[in-house]
């Protein structure tokens, strides 16, 4: 907030015992991820700081160092001891004003092996301003397997045709809904890259949706099972191949 962000160790018995205090002043914790005796903290308003801060001693707390790149991350889960995987917005800052146009869903990977440097070693945006993914507020949305290089997260993805503009896209225009599913990635250390889409909606739900949608065919859920990849919406589960992502069944539920 405007007074900056906090971050305290408690006791067993639940006593302040370490603080760090006035973290970021006016900006927002956005996320926070606990790996060991480190923390990874984002705050942002304007361009995304990603903190890493050593919880050793506990009764001294320490930031060791921070990254600042733009675009923000809502949700932090390992891939190793490591890296972290990042899903946020993109953003684009704004040329009145102290703050910064939300843009299309981001997957970032840092690399946190040099504590006191973390670094973005890859990213991939998908979709405009307007994309949004249940995954960067609710972790049951994340499905991600190292040994699989798989990460599947629902998105629902908004486009912005620039032929429909003279000059340059503005950064605050809003694009339309394009599509909604489960997107497939292969993640590794070597980057992040989409394999398919998967969804349960037919093509003219998301043309009827005008600024809001809303359907029980929205893909929410994933899990897979040997070498098959299920997605669930509260109104059908669909079973695809893993690799190939060919459909092999599916079930409605809104029947």
């Amino acid at each position: 907030g405007s007074n900056g962000n906090n971050v305290y160790v408690l006791d067993e018995d639940l006593e302040i015992v370490g603080e760090l205090e006035d973290l970021a002043p006016g900006e927002e914790i956005y996320s926070a991820r606990f790996m060991g005796s480190r923390c990874y903290l984002v705050t942002f308003k304007k361009i995304d700081p990603l903190f890493t801060i050593d919880l050793s001693d506990p009764e001294n707390p320490t930031v060791l160092g921070k990254l600042k790149i733009p675009g923000f991350s809502d949700y932090l889960h390992p891939y190793d001891e490591n890296t972290l995987i990042g899903i946020g917005k993109e953003t684009e800052e704004s040329e009145e004003g102290d703050f910064a146009w939300h843009q299309g869903v981001k997957i970032s990977l840092f690399d946190v092996s040099d504590v006191e440097n973390p670094r973005e070693i890859a990213k991939i945006e998908i979709g405009d301003r307007g994309s949004d993914s249940p995954a960067r507020y609710d972790h049951h949305a994340f499905l991600f397997s190292r040994a699989r290089n798989l990460l599947v997260i629902p998105i629902l993805e908004a486009g912005i045709d620039e032929d429909d503009f003279s000059g340059e896209v503005p950064d605050n225009f809003y694009g339309e809904y394009t599509y909604q599913g489960a997107y497939v990635f292969d993640i590794s250390l070597e980057g992040i890259e989409l394999r398919g889409q998967i969804t349960h909606l037919q093509d003219d739900e998301l043309l009827k949706s005008g600024f809001w949608f809303e359907s029980e065919y929205a893909v929410e859920r994933s899990l897979y099972i040997e070498d098959n990849l299920y997605t669930m919406s509260q109104g059908m589960i669909k079973i695809n191949d893993l690799e190939t992502l060919e459909e092999l069944a599916e079930i409605d539920l809104g029947e």
